[in-house]
Order: C-alpha cells, then structure tokens, then sequence
C-alpha cells in the first residue's frame, strides 16, 4: 500500500510543480520539447494519472480483497479517466477566449461630439465610444468646428488623437 500512497502524493506533487514552473522543461531544453507535453502529454494529464493511479489503487488494497494485480488495474482505470478528464477540462479553458481589444483603426467612421472647438488645421477635444466606453480624444480637422457639434471619424492619426469632419444635416 505504500507504494500506491507514494504514487498518489507524487503525482500531487508533479501537479503542484507543473502549475508553479508551467513550461520550464520546454526553456530548459532549448525548444527541443517544444509541443510535446501539449495535449495528452501535458504536465497536468500525467501528474492527474499518477495521482489517481497510486490512490485509487491504495483504497482499492485496503479496502477489497483483489490483491496488488487487481488493485493496479483499477489505479491505471481510475488514472486513464481522472487524465482523460484532466486533457478535456484543460481543452475547454484554452477555448475561453475573451474578444478582441479595440484598436484606435476601430473609430473610424464613428460618430462623436465636439467637446472643445476646433480651430482651422489646429487640435480640439472629441467625446467618441469605443466598445460602448466614452472616449475623450484629440482631434483635427481641415476647418474650424463649434463646441457641441456632431462629427466623424475619418482617420486614427495616433493612440489619443484623431481626424475628424463635422457632421452635415
């Protein structure tokens, strides 16, 4: 029984490691093991077998009759799904993407209102949103344009300024 206890606290140990030091051994080996410990072979999927292996065989030995033999084969049936388990779950959570970060290229063609003026060839202030958040930009514009008029966007000329035309009705 000692043994399967042995395997069980090891595996756990081999699960605390690969989510402390996640993706040393493919740094350590300079890119040779690049992918291999992906998938199935992932740190996590071995270290979940073991565990499940060496424990589920230590309660299969104490508390049945079957002997080691019997005992191993239920640790290795026990492994097999608490792995199969682990690459499916890990699988699902690399899936979760969130959405793409706005970009500035984002707010062109969007509409905004002038919080300063701005004077010919010169920088005022707009109010545009940008994924439903205000956002209060510099802005441009090839002739002068009155606080509290609608513009667009025609041109992101940086992160925190951009090109605009009023808005003609």
């Amino acid at each position: 029984m000692d043994w399967f206890v042995g395997l069980g606290i090891a595996g756990l140990v081999l699960l605390l490691f690969s989510l402390i030091f996640d993706g040393i051994l493919e740094g350590v080996f300079g890119g040779v093991l690049d992918g291999l410990f992906d998938g199935l072979l992932s740190l996590p999927v071995i270290a979940g077998f073991v565990s499940m292996l060496g424990f589920g065989g230590a309660i299969v030995l104490g508390t049945t009759d079957l002997g080691v033999t019997g005992a191993t084969a239920a640790g290795v049936v026990a492994g097999a799904a608490a792995g199969w388990l682990t690459w499916k779950l890990s699988r699902a959570l690399m899936r979760d993407q969130t959405a793409a970060t706005p970009r500035g290229g984002d707010l062109v063609g969007t509409s905004g209102s002038v919080v300063t003026a701005i004077p010919a060839e010169g920088y005022g202030e707009v109010l545009v949103y940008l994924a439903g958040q205000p956002l209060k930009l510099a802005a441009k514009s090839s002739g002068p344009v009155a606080r509290g008029a609608e513009v667009w966007v025609e041109s992101a000329l940086s992160t925190t300024s951009v090109a605009v035309r009023p808005v003609e009705r």
